[in-house]
């Protein structure tokens, strides 16, 4: 069965392409969730109409991207933490933590933009990639510190009466 695709597909293709899929895999998930529509006539000039108005959408999504970029370049996020021996952290900090610093800061992003391949888990200066749009990729600046600790008072062993 052939298909247009009205959104990009993991492993599939992208938006406005015509590719050939399993009878099933199309009936069953790809039509009913909107994701395409059946290959026709007469749905091949509606996806051009499509195609021409993802191009302008693209190009102001884009637009919009590169000055969040500026932003987000001019932005340094730092995070105090408590951490161990070797400046290892107790905990973590997460997209999740990286987007609400930004938050308080004026500039929303998703969590899901932020390019963290794993939590950052140690005290230091790291550059980490946000994805703004597919075209517009920019290196966000993260400092995480240590928390200054309090010396604690030496502990009296209990029990040591004889």
């Amino acid at each position: 069965m052939e298909v247009i695709l009205k959104e990009d597909v993991t492993k599939l293709g992208s938006r406005g392409e015509v590719v050939k899929v399993a009878e099933g895999y199309g009936r069953n998930y790809l039509i009913p969730k909107k994701l395409a529509i059946e290959a026709t006539a007469a749905n091949r000039a509606v996806i051009e109409q499509m195609k021409a108005s993802a191009v302008r959408r693209s190009a102001r999504e884009k637009g919009d991207a590169q000055v969040l970029a500026q932003q987000v370049e001019a932005v340094t996020v730092s995070f105090t933490r408590k951490s161990g021996e070797r400046d290892q952290l107790f905990g973590s900090v997460t997209s999740a933590d990286i987007a609400h610093e930004l938050e308080h800061k004026g500039v929303q992003i998703d969590r899901r933009k932020i390019q963290l391949d794993e939590p950052l888990k140690h005290v230091g200066e790291f550059n980490v990639p946000v994805k703004l749009h597919k075209d517009v990729t920019v290196q966000l600046k993260v400092i995480i510190n240590r928390e200054a600790i309090a010396e604690a008072a030496p502990v009296e062993e209990a029990g040591a009466e004889a």
